[in-house]
């Protein structure tokens, strides 16, 4: 019977999950950035649900429909960032390197950047909620990054740094890029 109710009170996250939306509980446990971990599920409830639906996530990384106000707010920066999070987790490096902003892309070259993850064994990675500010006619989004995982002798791997998103407000004469959330920066250290 304890099994049922796991299974029933799951649901909701479940069928969010299948749908590519994430809901988001406030508690004072980190999110992990990913819809599960969102959805305010125990770590042992998410372990078991990410497992299930990993192989879905394997071939959809398409991000979920906002509403124009949800798309121009944090939510929409959480969106831009979760895509960028989940390129990494299922090895579509090429993808996430061309999120990377223009200075991003020269500091690390495609080849390089993937070098960053391609060794790590089952790459995860974690964007806890960030803080949102603006200034000067832009919105900035900033997060903490953490990519951890293990490389080909076993040994536990950690990056750390932020990612920082902007977007320009609704002004005149912004183009359409400049008006959707992208990635302004990402800084990842070793920590090991």
């Amino acid at each position: 019977m304890g099994k049922i109710r796991t299974i029933a009170a799951m649901a909701p996250a479940l069928m969010l999950v299948a749908c590519g939306q994430t809901q988001t509980v406030p508690d004072s446990n980190e999110a992990t950035g990913s819809p599960v971990s969102e959805a305010g599920m125990k770590p042992d409830q998410a372990t078991e649900i990410e497992a299930t639906v990993s192989s879905d996530k394997a071939t959809d990384t398409a991000k979920s429909q906002l509403t124009p106000d949800a798309e121009r707010g944090e939510t929409g920066a959480r969106d831009v960032l979760l895509d960028f999070a989940r390129a990494i987790e299922l090895g579509q490096y090429a993808k996430a390197w061309a999120m990377l902003s223009p200075a991003d892309r020269e500091k690390w070259s495609q080849s390089r950047f993937a070098a960053l993850f391609a060794d790590l064994d089952k790459p995860t990675v974690a964007v806890p909620s960030g803080v949102m500010e603006g200034a000067a006619g832009s919105s900035y989004y900033t997060a903490p990054l953490t990519v951890t995982g293990t490389d080909k002798d076993g040994r536990p791997v950690r990056l750390e740094g932020e990612a920082v998103l902007r977007r320009v407000n609704d002004i005149g004469g912004a183009s359409p890029a400049q008006l959707r959330w992208h990635l302004e920066s990402v800084k990842l250290d070793w920590t090991h």
